[in-house]
């Protein structure tokens, strides 16, 4: 039985993590500002809620205050936002206010850096204790996305990444990047495998498939650590 954080567990891949990843008998904690539905499975998995909102400086002791002592095995970051006219062809940067650029910084990276490091007491009490940073192929050398603040966000978090591994070696907890590419996050996580190739024409990267990367990595042992993953959707041609 394993504890397990997942940061922005509420939507999407965060949902899909939260249905996909824990085993029967674990508990997870899901940092969301929406109500995570999840909560309303019955599959032998205890999830909790943490109304927290990732862009306010106090969401990390909110966080480790409704932790405790609790030992944490997994850590994953998926909180993710990027510009409102984001990957359209709207989208101008000069456009994008001070508020936009400073949120999406603060959530991509500057919560993530935080959080884990109210975090690493209960992580260092876990077994084998991992932590899985989603960033982006949008943060990868030579993206050819526009996006200013998502990919400088999503770069950062790739350093922050490789450092925490550094830092925490000697504590024996490993530190994972994924970079997905374009994502399916629209179908829901109930669907399906099958469906979700279907609907999408086999363009967009079905969550499962990010699910199972997931749960490869936390299924290593502790003598192994897989530093990063890219994970272009095989039509993204730009990466």
């Amino acid at each position: 039985m394993a504890n397990l954080i997942i940061f922005g567990g509420s939507r999407g891949l965060g949902d899909a993590f939260a249905c996909g990843v824990p085993e029967p008998g674990d508990s997870v904690w899901l940092v969301s500002r929406t109500r995570p539905p999840s909560l309303e499975l019955d599959d032998e998995v205890s999830r909790f809620w943490i109304e927290a909102d990732l862009r306010h400086s106090g969401a990390s002791a909110l966080v480790a205050e409704t932790l405790g002592g609790k030992p944490l095995d997994v850590l994953i970051y998926n909180a993710g936002i990027w510009e409102k006219q984001g990957f359209t062809a709207e989208y101008e940067f000069e456009e994008s206010p001070d508020s936009e650029l400073l949120d999406i910084v603060g959530v991509n990276l500057t919560a993530a850096a935080s959080c884990i490091r109210t975090l690493l007491p209960n992580l260092r009490l876990g077994m084998d204790a991992k932590i899985i940073l989603v960033g982006s192929t949008s943060g990868l050398d030579n993206s050819s996305d526009r996006e200013v603040a998502y990919t400088a966000s999503k770069f950062g978090l790739r350093g922050l990444g490789h450092s925490l591994r550094h830092n925490l070696r000697e504590d024996g907890i490993a530190v994972t990047v994924i970079n997905p590419g374009w994502i399916a996050s629209e179908v829901p996580w109930d669907r399906g495998l099958e469906h979700t190739l279907e609907a999408t024409g086999g363009k967009l990267i079905p969550m499962q498939d990010l699910v199972a990367i997931v749960k490869c990595v936390l299924s290593l042992s502790p003598a192994t650590c897989v530093k990063e993953i890219d994970v272009p959707a095989m039509a993204d041609k730009n990466v």
